[in-house]
């Protein structure tokens, strides 16, 4: 795909054209496109606790295994979002390899859609998952020191590798300590979505209904 230049023109440029979007943006699209699909790639806990109205939740992992079956059931308008934007332009790249190209990012994630208006549904409060993981990388960090100082040097690696882990996890976009945490049991929601739930929440596309039809 030809590389594109952000806009914040929900209405002048189509969505093909960009990659990320604010809020803005997204809340003139929510108006202007029937079609839009507004896809929440966090954790069910997560998306249990704060969502954007009309959103479907689909957690990354899902997404990623299956991301050719979403990709059948889903048109020109497809906007992601997540907490911040990082795991949602890691699903705008798997989606972009099963030949949805048009996808685009919420800049600000949910919570910036929010704190500029926007219609989001609220349920149970919980540490969002990105906050968790720097509550943990801080807490080894420390334990690290704060043990390397009073009972071994050696612990003082701990630190190091951390220090290393946050370093590939930036380089690379991806977060192995969010995905450790995402399976604990305070990050489950009453009921986690399947890959059947999320397929049967997503309208057939033009796409989809033609090779159904086939």
């Amino acid at each position: 795909m030809a590389s594109a230049t952000p806009s914040t023109s929900g209405s002048a440029t189509p969505a093909s054209a960009v990659t990320v979007l604010d809020a803005q943006t997204l809340q003139a699209w929510q108006r202007e496109r029937p079609d839009l699909i507004v896809l929440d790639v966090r954790s069910a806990a997560e998306f249990e606790s704060l969502h954007i109205a009309g959103s479907v939740n689909v957690p990354l992992p899902l997404l990623k295994d299956h991301a050719d079956s979403v990709a059948t059931r889903l048109g020109g308008s497809v906007v992601l979002v997540c907490q911040s934007g990082v795991r949602a332009e890691q699903a705008r790249q798997r989606l972009g390899a099963a030949g949805i190209d048009a996808a685009t990012v919420l800049t600000g994630g949910v919570p910036g859609y929010a704190a500029a208006g926007g219609n989001v549904v609220r349920g149970k409060e919980r540490w969002d998952l990105e906050r968790q993981v720097r509550l943990a990388a801080g807490s080894l960090v420390l334990a690290g020191l704060t043990g390397g100082r009073f009972a071994s040097p050696k612990i003082r690696t701990l630190a190091g590798v951390i220090g290393a882990g946050l370093t590939f996890s930036a380089a690379t976009n991806t977060c192995a300590m969010g995905q450790a945490l995402s399976v604990m049991p305070w990050n489950k929601a009453a009921v986690e979505p399947t890959p059947e739930d999320v397929l049967a929440s997503l309208p057939l596309s033009a796409t989809g209904d033609a090779a159904a039809a086939s």
